[in-house]
């Protein structure tokens, strides 16, 4: 169920009889040739796919997060910690006044990892029987296993997230590969210089490979997601 398909009886309808819901988070930041949206674009579909055959409700993915060493890249939007957070909160004191008692965070962006850290503290204050997971889509076991077989050299804005879904009909990639950026020397550098290092934004390696490969490894991603909605919610 996509709730921005849904009105609220539907929903009021799916919590008498069951308590979950997902969340999909991801960032609006510079992906080298592809979409500013990739993150959240994957995270919003690979939430829908998995959660489709289960009925499990799935909401608007939340577009903005923490990409303050793109900021020298036009069209990126980065949220403080503090704002992020904040948002997220209100998000699940929201969904958890309805009657949501398990909600899984399907993250698209590494730069969101604090809201791994904020969820825990989040339901430590609920009551009993509430579960919060975050769920990292892209490097969650299977799907790493998936990649690092298909291709050892991928990382932000390469083939890895170049997906029939996320590149752009007026801007086609370059063909071939860029040589591995040092990501441990961006560290604690500012925005412009990072921008200097990286050029067209891609961290290296190839820009793009066959969809039949993307395709394999999106299927794993689908299904280690649904399975993830469907387990390891203990006793909720």
């Amino acid at each position: 169920m996509l709730v921005r398909e849904a009105n609220w009886m539907q929903v009021e309808a799916w919590l008498r009889r069951d308590d979950r819901c997902v969340l999909p988070i991801g960032s609006i930041e510079q992906h080298a040739h592809l979409s500013l949206a990739v993150d959240a674009i994957l995270a919003e579909r690979v939430a829908a796919e998995a959660a489709e055959p289960l009925g499990v409700p799935v909401f608007p993915v939340m577009p903005y997060g923490l990409a303050p060493y793109f900021m020298a890249y036009p069209g990126t939007v980065s949220l403080r910690v503090t704002t992020l957070l904040a948002v997220v909160g209100d998000i699940l004191d929201s969904l958890h006044a309805h009657g949501f008692r398990r909600i899984l965070v399907v993250n698209g962006h590494g730069g969101n990892a604090p809201v791994d850290a904020f969820c825990r503290e989040w339901v430590a204050r609920q009551p009993p029987g509430t579960r919060v997971r975050f769920h990292t889509w892209f490097n969650a076991p299977r799907v790493w296993a998936k990649v690092q077989a298909t291709d050892a050299v991928g990382s932000h804005a390469s083939w890895l997230e170049n997906f029939p879904w996320t590149r752009l009909a007026a801007a086609a990639a370059p063909e071939g590969a860029k040589p591995p950026v040092d990501a441990e020397a961006m560290r604690q550098r500012p925005a412009g210089e990072i921008r200097a290092m990286l050029g067209d934004g891609s961290l290296g390696g190839r820009y793009r490979r066959p969809d039949e490969e993307m395709l394999a490894i999106w299927q794993v991603g689908v299904e280690e997601t649904r399975a993830a909605i469907e387990t390891g919610w203990g006793d909720a």
